[in-house]
């Protein structure tokens, strides 16, 4: 039988480093599971929804294409397929093919999907400053935005 080695610091965190590791996952678990209940409950929108629909509002003629949306709201392609059924289902999106790519589709935002983002945005605002914002001085926020911004890949793929 082989020995159970005991682990090297290379294996271990440092106390203070998994201090950091850990309440970075617990503080964004607790911020979208509120900010999701909040949404869900005030407006029947849970987040991920909300955030499709704003990232929708803010495009060129309101429509993305359906990869580009994954890869901002960190879904896979299937979450955003039934996603995006849903959001269709309930008035809030349309799809449309793409006119030089067959196999491609795009998401297109719609009066209603406007109205609901625009109805649930003061309420979501509100929701992050008062769970996320105000725990923090300008001057902390500051600091913290290129803090986290340093664990974004360069590549783009979780903008």
């Amino acid at each position: 039988m082989a020995d159970l080695a005991s682990p090297t610091d290379l294996e271990q965190l440092s106390a203070t480093e998994e201090r950091a590791w850990r309440a970075l996952v617990r503080a964004h678990a607790c911020l979208v599971k509120r900010l999701d209940a909040q949404l869900e409950a005030e407006y029947g929108l849970p987040l991920t929804s909300y955030e499709v629909l704003l990232r929708l509002t803010a495009a060129d003629d309101g429509k993305l294409r359906m990869h580009d949306i994954a890869s901002s709201v960190l879904l896979s392609r299937s979450g955003l397929t039934r996603l995006i059924d849903r959001l269709e289902r309930d008035g809030l999106v349309h799809r449309c093919s793409c006119e030089n790519d067959a196999r491609g589709a795009y998401a297109v935002i719609t009066d209603g999907g406007r109205e609901k983002v625009a109805a649930a945005r003061a309420s979501h605002l509100a929701g992050v400053r008062s769970l996320f914002v105000a725990h923090y001085s300008e001057a902390e926020l500051e600091l913290l935005g290129p803090l986290l911004e340093r664990l974004l890949p360069s590549d783009g793929c979780c903008s």
